[in-house]
């Protein structure tokens, strides 16, 4: 494969190939031009080596020599996609970040998914999906994929404004989960709520509400969407009309909530297939 070794990623003449990585630091820029120009980030020798096995395509590797060396099985069958070499103390001035662990590669943005796709492929028979309205953070969203993929769940829907599930934080977070996980974002919403309820999905809204159901009090339905709101506001007026009941974690008094990672977690925990 092709190796550049590279001793000054701020040289012009190796811009067009390092592109894909500069400005990292910068959220806005990036979550514009990552999903405009089709890429992605998978940060960390584990991440990469899960984003190849789940079958995305690389563009480019960024690695120090040693992880060159240690991912060299796992780029052998890409033999022309480029390898760039730099030692990892010189990523910082390209990225603007601390890349520490030394490797970081751009894939191929897969084909966006609709949500009718997404139900379509799960077929029938018992199923859980995730369901993120308006989590504006890329490290809660990340999180929640790990624990959808944790405890069984089959697949995640993000409403229009959703953070990124490819953002490169939220990819190193999910552990590489997102990879691998089925996912779609909506073009309708709350409207695609009723999209998943045809298909016959019980749409279950987790909020503080005087007639929430207890999750431990909950009869978890064959086919569950569990909807989850944004940090601090949870969920919108109009997205907890289109569910169809209110559950709720009991906890102390002095606490009323969780944060929406951690709440997902305890919600896929309890309605877990056998619970």
């Amino acid at each position: 494969m092709p190796r550049l070794l590279l001793s000054d990623l701020a040289d012009p003449a190796h811009a067009g190939l390092l592109r894909d990585y500069t400005a990292l630091k910068d959220v806005q820029l990036r979550a514009v031009r990552e999903p405009a120009e089709g890429l992605f980030l998978a940060e960390g020798v584990e991440v990469v080596r899960r984003a190849l096995a789940a079958g995305h395509r690389p563009r480019s590797f960024l690695l120090s020599p040693q992880r060159a060396d240690e991912l060299a099985d796992a780029l052998a069958p890409f033999p022309d996609v480029p390898v760039l070499v730099a030692p990892v103390e010189a990523f910082r001035e390209l990225t603007g970040v601390d890349l520490h662990r030394g490797a970081i590669a751009s894939m191929h943005r897969p084909a966006p998914r609709s949500v009718a796709d997404l139900v379509a492929g799960l077929g029938s028979g018992p199923r859980r999906l995730v369901v993120l309205e308006d989590v504006a953070d890329h490290t809660n969203v990340g999180a929640v994929f790990r624990s959808a993929a944790a405890f069984g769940v089959d697949g995640v829907v993000v409403s229009p404004r959703c953070a990124d599930p490819l953002y490169r934080r939220s990819v190193r977070v999910s552990m590489g989960t997102v990879l691998h996980l089925p996912w779609a974002r909506a073009t309708t919403w709350p409207g695609d709520l009723e999209l998943l309820r045809e298909n016959g999905f019980r749409v279950a809204a987790l909020a503080l509400a005087d007639d929430a159901v207890d999750l431990g009090a909950f009869a978890v339905p064959q086919r569950l969407a569990l909807l989850l709101g944004t940090e601090g506001d949870g969920l919108s007026r109009r997205a907890l009309a289109g569910a169809d009941l209110t559950v709720r974690i009991p906890m102390a008094p002095q606490v009323d909530s969780l944060n929406v990672a951690a709440a997902s977690a305890v919600a896929l925990w309890q309605t877990r297939p056998g619970a």
